[in-house]
């Protein structure tokens, strides 16, 4: 059975490069019917922070990225740790190393000098004894001095490291920890994962993690080492272009499944098809696919994404994230439209949840002042007497519909001799604030009849106020 993992690292934000390799390792287990795992890499424990761990567990849950065992600990596996390297001392594949940072300092120097590798040159290797005065020690893996490791990456090919390259790498830190490089492989092997799928920065681990696995007598897993993310113009991610939090997109309105479809898209293509359900990633994801070059960012994709997705959200779903984005934003929505109503007419006009609760506080707060351009364009003392007439239609009708409305501005408009535009965008601007909104018989109904009628006194208002300064400025 195929077994993956995702094994993340608490010491800072879940970012869409992590994301990524979490949906990639998802998507091939969910793939092969096999199982995926989520370990959190805690063993550095000062670095580690509990908000971090729950940073991560938020943002999965948030994906939908479930775990089918987990999330595990390492700081909650020791003992594994401490009998894989009791294995290996005992199997002359580790030993002490009794050098001073003095020493190891002078060793890189000299190599650097002599334009070598600055590698550790296996004093200790086959020391018997430790030396008569030493402060601290470690323990290092004795790594293969002849041949070659070769590594058949699923995404890469073919990749060799000659051994004469590789040193003997710090297993146990002179504080008796565990260092990545053992840990990554014991845990591997205990939780019998089948593919380790991960960012290509890691690749130059894998020849050392292969050895300590054979030095354990474990089976080795295949490897996929996935291309990083770059922004736009080809350099390291930024926290502005990506690399901070992935709830960062949840706040500013991003759908789940838009970002999944997003990243999905960042290195793995299924022909010219841009919008995949989860059940299409799921049925057609292969590594195979996976590009080998890097990936870029491309803010404008994702807005594109997510407003394909909002066109077709359930609306009492989308009636729940519209609501989170209004508290964040400190607006009481309990008195004015329903939700659901409200996303009905809105959800194809805008990019992102967060853009359609900012689009829509008109509905539920009262606005201080009219959009200057606006006003200037529309409100003008041409349209007062309009106004006035159709504000005492309103008054009168009493069904407060979207039907009812169209029809009364209708027969006004026709009673008058007016085009439908040269009263409805005054109208939008007067009971808005603003020029754009949905179809005004639309947004009438859900602002509702008092607050359209309190909103037209106050147009006109502005209205008569503006047409007395332009007559005591002269203005024609």
């Amino acid at each position: 059975m195929v077994r993956t993992r995702f094994a993340p690292s608490p010491t800072g934000d879940l970012h869409i490069g992590g994301v990524r390799t979490a949906l990639f390792s998802w998507l091939y287990a969910r793939h092969c019917q096999g199982q995926f795992i989520l370990r959190i890499e805690d063993t550095d424990r000062e670095r580690s922070t509990d908000e971090a761990i729950q940073l991560i567990l938020d943002g999965m849950d948030w994906l939908g990225l479930d775990a089918d065992e987990g999330p595990f600990y390492q700081s909650d596996r020791n003992d594994n740790y401490n009998n894989s390297i009791n294995k290996l001392m005992d199997s002359n594949h580790a030993y002490y190393c009794y050098c001073s940072k003095q020493e190891l300092d002078a060793m890189r120097e000299e190599a650097m000098s002599r334009g070598e590798k600055p590698k550790y040159d296996g004093r200790c290797r086959n020391r018997k004894a430790p030396p008569e005065s030493y402060e601290t020690h470690v323990i290092r893996f004795k790594s293969p001095v002849d041949g070659e490791t070769i590594i058949k990456d699923l995404i890469q090919g073919e990749v060799r490291f000659q051994n004469s390259e590789l040193d003997d790498l710090v297993i146990v830190r002179s504080d008796g920890t565990p260092t990545y490089n053992l840990s990554v492989v014991v845990d591997d092997a205990d939780m019998k994962i089948t593919h380790v799928i991960r960012g290509d920065d890691h690749l130059n681990n894998t020849p050392r993690q292969v050895n300590i696995f054979k030095a354990l007598g474990m089976p080795v897993p295949e490897y996929a080492h996935i291309p990083l993310i770059l922004d736009e113009n080809g350099k390291k991610l930024s926290k502005r272009h990506g690399a901070a939090s992935v709830l960062r997109y949840k706040e500013e309105g991003i759908l789940a499944e838009a970002l999944l479809n997003y990243l999905v898209r960042l290195g793995w293509s299924h022909g010219d098809q841009e919008v995949f359900s989860q059940e299409e990633m799921i049925s057609l994801f292969e590594l195979s696919d996976v590009n080998k070059s890097a990936a870029a960012i491309n803010p404008d994709k994702l807005s594109w994404l997510n407003q394909q997705y909002l066109k077709d959200y359930d609306n009492e779903t989308l009636a729940s994230l519209l609501k989170e984005q209004f508290e964040r934003l400190s607006i009481d929505c309990s008195d004015g439209p329903s939700l659901t109503d409200l996303c009905m007419v809105q959800k194809e006009r805008v990019k992102t949840v967060q853009e359609m609760a900012l689009q829509s506080r008109y509905f539920y707060e009262n606005f201080e002042e009219f959009a200057p351009d606006a006003a200037k364009k529309h409100l003008r003392p041409v349209i007062l007497e309009a106004l006035q007439n159709i504000k005492g239609l309103f008054v009168e009708l009493d069904s407060w519909e979207a039907d009812s409305i169209q029809q009364a501005i209708k027969e006004f408009c026709e009673k008058y001799q007016i085009k439908m535009g040269k009263v409805a965008q005054p109208l939008r601007v007067a009971v808005t604030g603003n020029s754009v909104s949905p179809s005004i018989d639309i947004t009438m109904e859900l602002i509702g009849k008092e607050r359209v009628l309190n909103r037209l006194d106050k147009a006109l208002e502005f209205i008569q106020t503006r047409s007395q300064l332009d007559t005591s400025e002269g203005v024609t």
